[in-house]
């Protein structure tokens, strides 16, 4: 039995190069992957993103006004609704009467203001007058060409017409405090009264045109659950816009991976709802904090749960990683995606913020 001794070996011999060659190739795949996921991070737990932006009134009242859909797209400046101007357009007539009258109060006290100026010249001419006449009168008075009546009435006059003058000033003062004018730290000389009812008038213009609700930026409405009628409170949302001029995803990768992932580096994004379509994105940063599993404060203490896990799972950390062009297919905020970080090899290089870097190796 030569024959069949000889194939058997042939046999083995070609289970043990298949064993070694299948060992091999296995040993060669595995490496490459775990090499290629390690250098060039990858996770299918990552989610398309948009910036939302809520849409709430500024001032409350009916929406007497109402120019969107549910998910219709806007541009930025078109007027979504109107809340009713009526009572606003009323605080703002009254306003502008307040400050004509206003303006009438300031013209009567700057007149009065003018009548206790000249009152006070007058007063200050008389009291002029009576201090020339003691000056001249009381040196008269050892040769006695004057009596002592004449001067003690010179006296009494000039002190008279000395407190007249204070008086006068007082009242004058009065009347330019009541006018509302002071001088501000740039020199400038304002009226209070004035600024407070302009200030008014100015306040009631602004929740006039706050009626007017407009898009802050382009997108699309979504969440829209309101109709013409209904009323909308003060910055209580109404509905929202989902800003479609920058889409972002982010990526969730393991903390042991973060070390290698740097703001600026270029990523591959495929986004699930886009098939055979891989979009170019830039890495804008790594999240430093999620919220911790355990550990929280309660009651100014730490709450520690027990632990009794023999594996520890490595936390993951949201990658911010910004789109650069939109793909030929329609995006919506909480698509799933894959990402791919290009991270430097050692003799290799990548771009980040348009300028090629050189490697030193990973890590």
């Amino acid at each position: 039995m030569p024959g069949s001794e000889i194939d058997e070996a042939r046999g083995r011999r070609i289970g043990r190069s298949i064993a070694v060659a299948s060992f091999l190739a296995v040993a060669i795949f595995g490496t490459f992957t775990w090499r290629e996921l390690t250098i060039h991070p990858r996770t299918t737990d990552a989610f398309v993103r948009a910036n939302v932006v809520g849409i709430a009134a500024h001032v409350s009242g009916n929406i007497v006004e109402l120019n969107v859909q549910d998910n219709q797209r806007v541009r930025a400046g078109d007027v979504l609704f109107v809340v009713d101007p009526r009572p606003y357009e009323a605080a703002l007539a009254s306003a502008q009467a307040a400050l004509a009258l206003v303006d009438l109060e300031v013209e009567a006290y700057r007149r009065d203001a003018q009548a206790r100026e000249a009152d006070l010249e007058e007063a200050k001419a008389a009291d002029a007058y009576a201090q020339d006449y003691l000056a001249r009168v009381e040196p008269l008075l050892p040769e006695r060409f004057v009596t002592p009546d004449e001067v003690k009435k010179a006296r009494t006059t000039a002190q008279a017409t000395a407190a007249a003058v204070r008086g006068a000033q007082a009242r004058l003062d009065a009347a330019q405090r009541l006018i509302g004018q002071e001088q501000g730290a740039d020199g400038r000389r304002t009226n209070a009264r004035r600024d407070k009812a302009l200030a008014d008038m100015a306040e009631a213009q602004l929740n006039l045109d706050y009626c007017v609700v407009r898009a802050p930026v382009s997108g699309y409405v979504t969440n829209l659950n309101t109709a013409r009628g209904e009323y909308a409170n003060l910055g209580e949302e109404v509905f929202a816009l989902v800003d479609d001029t920058q889409w972002f995803v982010l990526a969730n990768y393991r903390e042991t991976l973060l070390d290698r992932i740097e703001p600026g580096m270029e990523a591959e994004v495929w986004v699930l709802a886009c098939p055979g379509q891989r979009l170019r994105g830039i890495v804008q940063g790594v999240g430093k904090a999620i919220t911790p599993p355990a550990g929280a404060t309660v009651n100014a203490l730490a709450d520690v749960e027990p632990a009794i896990d023999w594996v520890r799972l490595a936390q993951r950390f949201p990658v911010r990683i910004l789109l650069e062009h939109p793909p030929d297919c329609t995006l919506h905020s909480g698509s799933t995606a894959t990402v791919r970080v290009l991270t430097p090899v050692k003799g290799e290089g990548i771009i980040v913020d348009g300028v090629f870097v050189e490697a030193a190796g990973p890590g």
